[in-house]
Protein backbone atom coordinates (compact mmCIF):
# COMPACT_ATOMS: atom_id res chain seq x y z
CA UNK A 1 0.00 0.00 0.00
CA UNK A 2 1.65 3.59 -1.24
CA UNK A 3 2.10 6.31 1.11
CA UNK A 4 -0.94 8.34 -0.33
CA UNK A 5 -3.12 5.81 0.38
CA UNK A 6 -2.50 5.18 3.33
CA UNK A 7 -3.01 8.87 4.11
CA UNK A 8 -6.19 8.59 2.58
CA UNK A 9 -7.74 6.05 4.43
CA UNK A 10 -6.33 8.06 7.50
CA UNK A 11 -8.44 10.58 6.62
CA UNK A 12 -11.54 8.42 6.18
CA UNK A 13 -10.64 7.24 9.18
CA UNK A 14 -10.58 9.74 10.89
CA UNK A 15 -14.05 10.77 9.80
CA UNK A 16 -15.67 7.55 10.30
CA UNK A 17 -14.37 7.56 13.75
CA UNK A 18 -15.81 11.06 14.68
CA UNK A 19 -19.51 10.31 13.46
CA UNK A 20 -18.91 7.24 15.77
CA UNK A 21 -17.96 9.22 18.30
CA UNK A 22 -20.76 11.61 18.35
CA UNK A 23 -23.27 9.43 17.88
CA UNK A 24 -21.52 7.61 20.93
CA UNK A 25 -21.57 10.73 22.62
CA UNK A 26 -25.36 11.95 21.77
CA UNK A 27 -26.67 8.46 23.44
CA UNK A 28 -24.94 8.74 26.43
CA UNK A 29 -26.02 12.38 26.63
CA UNK A 30 -29.29 11.68 26.17
CA UNK A 31 -29.21 9.04 28.68
CA UNK A 32 -27.56 11.60 31.50
CA UNK A 33 -30.34 13.60 30.99
CA UNK A 34 -32.96 10.95 31.63
CA UNK A 35 -31.20 10.12 35.13
CA UNK A 36 -31.21 13.47 35.92
CA UNK A 37 -34.68 14.29 34.64
CA UNK A 38 -35.75 11.68 36.78
CA UNK A 39 -33.99 12.28 39.24
CA UNK A 40 -34.66 16.27 39.52
CA UNK A 41 -37.88 16.83 37.40
CA UNK A 42 -37.83 20.50 38.02
CA UNK A 43 -34.08 21.46 38.25
CA UNK A 44 -32.89 19.39 35.51
CA UNK A 45 -32.77 21.79 32.75
CA UNK A 46 -32.09 24.89 34.68
CA UNK A 47 -29.09 27.30 33.36
CA UNK A 48 -28.03 24.40 30.96
CA UNK A 49 -29.03 26.63 28.23
CA UNK A 50 -26.39 29.58 28.27
CA UNK A 51 -23.82 26.52 29.10
CA UNK A 52 -25.18 24.86 25.47
CA UNK A 53 -25.42 27.77 23.73
CA UNK A 54 -21.82 28.95 24.26
CA UNK A 55 -20.32 25.13 23.49
CA UNK A 56 -22.43 25.15 20.05
CA UNK A 57 -21.44 29.09 19.13
CA UNK A 58 -17.86 27.90 19.80
CA UNK A 59 -18.22 25.04 17.82
CA UNK A 60 -19.58 27.15 14.84
CA UNK A 61 -16.20 29.86 15.35
CA UNK A 62 -13.96 27.27 14.93
CA UNK A 63 -15.80 25.11 12.05
CA UNK A 64 -15.96 28.82 9.98
CA UNK A 65 -12.30 29.80 11.19
CA UNK A 66 -10.75 26.92 9.64
CA UNK A 67 -13.01 25.94 6.68
CA UNK A 68 -12.27 29.73 5.55
CA UNK A 69 -8.64 29.22 6.10
CA UNK A 70 -8.18 25.84 4.54
CA UNK A 71 -10.44 27.21 1.63
CA UNK A 72 -8.05 30.36 1.49
CA UNK A 73 -4.58 28.86 1.72
CA UNK A 74 -6.15 26.22 -0.84
CA UNK A 75 -7.02 28.86 -3.44
CA UNK A 76 -3.53 30.40 -2.84
CA UNK A 77 -1.69 27.54 -3.23
CA UNK A 78 -3.45 26.95 -6.62
CA UNK A 79 -2.60 30.63 -7.85
CA UNK A 80 0.91 30.06 -7.02
CA UNK A 81 0.99 26.83 -9.63
CA UNK A 82 0.02 29.30 -12.18
CA UNK A 83 2.91 31.89 -10.89
CA UNK A 84 5.30 29.64 -10.99
CA UNK A 85 4.51 28.27 -14.79
CA UNK A 86 4.28 31.52 -16.13
CA UNK A 87 7.91 32.34 -14.30
CA UNK A 88 9.26 29.36 -15.73
CA UNK A 89 7.70 30.18 -18.90
CA UNK A 90 9.47 33.40 -18.95
CA UNK A 91 12.69 32.48 -18.32
CA UNK A 92 12.90 29.87 -20.71
CA UNK A 93 11.50 32.45 -23.37
CA UNK A 94 14.16 34.67 -22.60
CA UNK A 95 17.01 31.88 -23.10
CA UNK A 96 16.52 33.61 -27.01
CA UNK A 97 18.57 36.44 -25.78
CA UNK A 98 21.76 34.60 -24.65
CA UNK A 99 24.47 33.54 -26.77
CA UNK A 100 23.48 30.25 -29.27
CA UNK A 101 26.58 28.32 -27.68
CA UNK A 102 24.75 28.36 -24.58
CA UNK A 103 21.26 27.94 -25.00
CA UNK A 104 21.25 24.12 -25.57
CA UNK A 105 22.67 23.25 -22.46
CA UNK A 106 20.33 25.72 -20.57
CA UNK A 107 17.20 24.82 -22.23
CA UNK A 108 18.38 20.95 -21.29
CA UNK A 109 18.50 22.24 -17.27
CA UNK A 110 15.26 24.01 -17.93
CA UNK A 111 14.01 20.76 -18.84
CA UNK A 112 15.56 18.38 -16.30
CA UNK A 113 14.61 21.26 -13.96
CA UNK A 114 10.20 21.46 -14.84
CA UNK A 115 10.36 17.35 -14.73
CA UNK A 116 12.11 17.85 -11.06
CA UNK A 117 9.36 20.47 -9.69
CA UNK A 118 6.77 18.13 -10.84
CA UNK A 119 8.33 15.16 -9.19
CA UNK A 120 8.32 17.18 -5.95
CA UNK A 121 4.67 17.33 -6.14
CA UNK A 122 3.96 13.89 -7.32
CA UNK A 123 6.19 12.18 -4.48
CA UNK A 124 3.58 13.97 -1.82
CA UNK A 125 3.39 13.36 1.08
CA UNK A 126 6.09 10.93 1.11
CA UNK A 127 8.78 13.77 2.87
CA UNK A 128 11.58 11.71 1.92
CA UNK A 129 11.22 11.61 -1.65
CA UNK A 130 9.43 14.76 -2.05
CA UNK A 131 13.07 16.22 -0.26
CA UNK A 132 14.87 14.60 -2.47
CA UNK A 133 13.17 16.07 -5.44
CA UNK A 134 13.83 19.26 -4.06
CA UNK A 135 17.14 18.95 -3.02
CA UNK A 136 17.74 18.27 -6.62
CA UNK A 137 15.97 21.26 -8.09
CA UNK A 138 17.64 23.66 -6.00
CA UNK A 139 21.13 22.50 -7.38
CA UNK A 140 19.70 22.38 -10.91
CA UNK A 141 18.75 26.01 -9.69
CA UNK A 142 21.95 26.71 -8.99
CA UNK A 143 23.38 25.58 -12.26
CA UNK A 144 21.33 27.13 -14.10
CA UNK A 145 21.95 30.35 -12.98
CA UNK A 146 25.58 30.13 -12.81
CA UNK A 147 25.80 29.29 -16.36
CA UNK A 148 23.60 32.26 -17.40
CA UNK A 149 26.16 34.18 -15.25
CA UNK A 150 28.72 33.36 -17.24
CA UNK A 151 27.00 33.40 -20.37
CA UNK A 152 25.83 37.12 -20.28
CA UNK A 153 29.34 38.03 -18.88
CA UNK A 154 31.29 40.78 -20.85
CA UNK A 155 29.90 44.26 -22.20
CA UNK A 156 28.15 42.89 -25.05
CA UNK A 157 25.37 40.84 -23.52
CA UNK A 158 24.55 43.18 -20.78
CA UNK A 159 21.20 43.72 -22.49
CA UNK A 160 20.78 40.30 -21.92
CA UNK A 161 21.85 40.06 -19.01
CA UNK A 162 19.30 42.79 -17.30
CA UNK A 163 16.32 40.32 -19.18
CA UNK A 164 17.40 37.13 -18.26
CA UNK A 165 18.74 37.14 -14.83
CA UNK A 166 15.69 39.07 -13.72
CA UNK A 167 13.29 36.12 -14.41
CA UNK A 168 15.89 33.69 -13.57
CA UNK A 169 15.67 35.14 -9.99
CA UNK A 170 11.86 35.20 -10.42
CA UNK A 171 11.91 31.86 -11.20
CA UNK A 172 13.71 30.40 -8.23
CA UNK A 173 12.08 32.91 -5.86
CA UNK A 174 8.37 31.62 -7.32
CA UNK A 175 9.74 28.15 -6.14
CA UNK A 176 10.87 28.71 -2.62
CA UNK A 177 7.78 30.32 -2.15
CA UNK A 178 5.50 27.49 -3.42
CA UNK A 179 7.08 25.30 -1.11
CA UNK A 180 6.64 27.28 1.95
CA UNK A 181 2.90 27.71 0.90
CA UNK A 182 3.05 24.00 0.96
CA UNK A 183 3.91 23.74 4.32
CA UNK A 184 2.07 25.82 5.80
CA UNK A 185 -0.57 25.17 7.89
CA UNK A 186 -2.81 25.81 11.38
CA UNK A 187 -1.37 23.93 14.18
CA UNK A 188 -2.24 20.81 14.90
CA UNK A 189 -3.93 21.92 18.30
CA UNK A 190 -6.74 23.79 16.49
CA UNK A 191 -7.67 20.48 14.46
CA UNK A 192 -7.48 18.80 17.54
CA UNK A 193 -9.74 21.38 19.31
CA UNK A 194 -12.29 20.98 16.77
CA UNK A 195 -12.41 17.52 17.27
CA UNK A 196 -12.59 17.64 21.06
CA UNK A 197 -15.52 20.68 20.59
CA UNK A 198 -17.31 18.15 18.69
CA UNK A 199 -17.80 15.93 21.16
CA UNK A 200 -18.39 17.94 23.72
CA UNK A 201 -21.38 19.63 21.56
CA UNK A 202 -22.26 15.68 20.80
CA UNK A 203 -22.67 15.30 24.55
CA UNK A 204 -24.63 18.29 25.45
CA UNK A 205 -27.01 18.03 22.45
CA UNK A 206 -27.52 14.54 23.37
CA UNK A 207 -28.54 15.96 27.33
CA UNK A 208 -31.19 18.52 25.55
CA UNK A 209 -33.04 15.35 23.94
CA UNK A 210 -33.71 13.72 27.20
CA UNK A 211 -37.28 14.87 27.12
CA UNK A 212 -38.47 12.92 24.60
CA UNK A 213 -39.38 8.90 25.04
CA UNK A 214 -37.77 8.18 21.73
CA UNK A 215 -34.57 8.71 19.84
CA UNK A 216 -34.33 11.59 17.26
CA UNK A 217 -32.46 9.39 14.54
CA UNK A 218 -32.69 12.10 11.76
CA UNK A 219 -31.73 15.20 14.12
CA UNK A 220 -28.65 12.78 15.47
CA UNK A 221 -27.83 11.19 12.57
CA UNK A 222 -28.01 14.53 10.86
CA UNK A 223 -25.77 16.37 13.45
CA UNK A 224 -22.82 13.57 13.08
CA UNK A 225 -23.13 13.58 9.32
CA UNK A 226 -22.92 17.31 9.15
CA UNK A 227 -20.30 17.96 11.36
CA UNK A 228 -18.26 14.96 10.20
CA UNK A 229 -18.17 15.67 6.48
CA UNK A 230 -17.50 19.53 7.21
CA UNK A 231 -14.33 18.78 9.29
CA UNK A 232 -13.28 16.20 6.37
CA UNK A 233 -13.37 18.36 4.31
CA UNK A 234 -11.51 20.92 5.74
CA UNK A 235 -8.53 18.33 6.25
CA UNK A 236 -9.22 18.05 2.15
CA UNK A 237 -8.41 21.20 1.56
CA UNK A 238 -5.96 21.34 3.72
CA UNK A 239 -3.78 18.50 3.07
CA UNK A 240 -4.98 18.17 -0.54
CA UNK A 241 -1.65 15.58 -1.80
CA UNK A 242 -2.71 13.57 1.15
CA UNK A 243 -6.35 13.16 0.38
Amino acid sequence: MTLDVRYALFGVSLAVGLFIGMLALLELGRRMGQRRLAADPEGARAGVGVIDAAVFALLGLLLAFTFSGAAERFDRRRHLVVEEANAIGTAYLRLDLLPSDAQSALREKFRRYVETRLAVYQKMPDLLAERAELAKAVALQGEIWSQAVAATSGERFQPARVMVLPALNAMIDIATTRTVAAQTHLPMVIYAMLVIVALAGSLLAGNGMAGGTSRPWLHMIGFAVATTLVVYVILDLEFPRAG
